[in-house]
């Protein structure tokens, strides 16, 4: 199979990876090991849609996993055919909280250059 989407982790101007952080101090290995398959299917079967992948709004979509016990949302923008991971978070309401999405935004504009 042919990688249609690289891979990369949003990088604060600190030059830490929230992503990555969340995916190794919060999680569990097998929690890491789902969210890494569902990542790894949308790198390879770009476009996808649902239930994988919804778009949140603009430029931002989400990969939508399902863990043993609860659900987790990793929100990512699409740029020169890279996947950029700008935010991860265990879900615990029904819709995209208002603080994770804005989060999101912040991110992307910092990754716009601005």
């Amino acid at each position: 199979m042919k990688i249609i989407l690289s891979i990369r982790f949003f990088a604060g101007e600190s030059g830490k990876e929230p992503v990555r952080d969340w995916l190794k101090n919060d999680l569990s290995a097998q929690d890491r090991k789902i969210i890494g398959e569902d990542i790894k299917t949308v790198q390879f079967g770009w476009p996808i849609g649902m239930p994988l992948v919804d778009h949140i709004t603009g430029d931002i979509w989400e990969v939508r996993i399902k863990l043993d016990n609860r659900i987790a949302r990793v929100l990512f923008v699409i740029i020169n055919n890279e996947m950029v991971l700008l935010h991860g978070f265990i879900k615990k309401s029904r819709s995209t909280p208002k603080p994770e999405l804005d989060l999101a935004k912040k991110r992307l504009q910092i990754l716009k250059g601005g």
